[in-house]
């Protein structure tokens, strides 16, 4: 996670406040463990206006944008404050989308049996990959997966079905359900 901080009217940010703000904005990426720490960023804001020390806070992780404001008498409480403020954020986030998941996932997935209608069209048209992401397969259930390719902002998402013990991909239907894609052997 990339955590800038910064004072903001003529506010001068000491080491140790930039240190104790990067370690307890920092400890918020652990709800984003699905997401490389380059794609997460929070920005904070220090300034104190008529003897109130305020942190403001936008963070970017994946799709998602959060931000949190908080004030007190003291800078490393109002710090406190907002890290607080922004975890319960994405606690509330994180249920409301299961939630929703668990009301559109059908009980039994379904399964894409034909992926192209068009084959021989793509044989005579010359593929060409242009990039290969590498990434660790996690065994989860297709309820986490569904929730991790929709966290992710992505229509697919490539993971190991806890159950089956293979590799499975989970991907977003053109009329809003969700598709299983399962090896057949």
């Amino acid at each position: 996670m990339r955590v800038s901080v910064s004072g903001v009217s003529n506010f001068e940010v000491t080491p140790a406040l930039r240190d104790y703000a990067e370690k307890k904005i920092g400890r918020l990426s652990r709800h984003f463990n699905y997401l490389n720490n380059d794609n997460i960023e929070a920005k904070v804001k220090m300034h104190v206006e008529n003897g109130r020390h305020i942190v403001e806070v936008t963070l970017s992780a994946g799709d998602l944008l959060l931000r949190g404001e908080e004030e007190n008498k003291d800078m490393y409480a109002a710090i406190d404050l907002v890290a607080d403020k922004l975890d319960k954020q994405i606690e509330k986030y994180k249920t409301k989308l299961v939630r929703s998941l668990r009301k559109n996932v059908p009980k039994e997935a379904v399964v894409l049996e034909d992926l192209n209608k068009d084959v021989e069209k793509q044989d005579e048209e010359n593929f060409k990959v242009v990039k290969t992401k590498r990434f660790p397969v996690k065994p989860m259930s297709i309820d986490e997966a569904i929730l991790q390719m929709n966290l992710l902002g992505h229509s697919f998402f490539v993971f190991n079905n806890a159950e089956t013990e293979e590799i499975n991909v989970v991907y977003k239907r053109k009329d809003g359900n969700y598709g299983l894609i399962a090896p057949e052997y």
